[in-house]
């Protein structure tokens, strides 16, 4: 195992943003070549990035935005502008997990303020008068356009983060099956375009050891020199 900061660069950020992926040179390739095996599908042995001109590691794949080969490539992530890789995937996990916490937080303040409205105003105890001039107690329907109305900017935002929240939260656990199964992104969407052949992942070594991997990413043993 290399040390982990030799393989991050002089970064000392914990933002996913500004942490190296784990982008792949001729002068570090030896670091990767090995530290996973060729399934023979997805990956070949003996490929090369024809832009990088580097050999190719299992599990790599070249980013055209940031113009790396990335170890362990999971995707190029437009929120934190830059790859998810080998190296930061875990920052990003706890990314995801903060941005999901606050979101479902805001809502829940957001929906306890007007709660606490409807309740100090006994909205619910009073009665309305429709159109037709019948008297009826006020039920959900009326409390919700009663509220849009009256707190129009309020209502909307907690609609807004309530979608946000579960569009976030399905995100963050269909990455998190990713790591408990040793996949990526990147893997998940490839075996598609091999319906023909039947394909199985040899990455896997079970849940707990998938998930150790994330906080130490693999690289390839070096032997020392004598």
């Amino acid at each position: 195992m290399v040390p982990y900061r030799t393989l991050m660069g002089s970064s000392d950020s914990t933002l996913p943003c500004f942490l190296s992926s784990g982008a792949i040179t001729k002068s570090n390739q030896a670091l990767f070549l090995h530290a996973y095996p060729y399934d023979g599908l997805m990956f070949e042995t003996g490929a090369e990035c024809v832009t990088c001109k580097v050999k190719k590691p299992a599990r790599s794949k070249h980013c055209g935005v940031c113009n790396d080969c990335v170890h362990r490539f999971d995707h190029h992530c437009i929120w934190v502008n830059n790859c998810v890789g080998a190296f930061n995937i875990k920052y990003f996990l706890a990314y995801l997990f903060t941005l999901t916490s606050m979101a479902f937080s805001i809502a829940g303040l957001t929906a306890a303020f007007l709660i606490q409205v409807v309740l100090l105003s006994n909205l619910m105890q009073g009665h309305y008068t429709d159109v037709h001039g019948e008297e009826h107690p006020v039920d959900a329907s009326f409390l919700i356009q009663h509220l849009f109305l009256t707190f129009p900017r309020i209502v909307f935002m907690l609609g807004f983060v309530v979608l946000l929240s579960i569009i976030l939260a399905s995100y963050f656990c269909f990455i998190l099956y990713l790591v408990m199964t040793n996949q990526m992104s990147n893997e998940w969407f490839k075996p598609s375009r091999f319906k023909h052949r039947s394909y199985r992942n040899i990455y896997s070594r079970g849940v707990w050891s998938n998930m150790v991997e994330i906080a130490r990413p693999l690289t390839s043993h070096i032997k020392k020199r004598r």
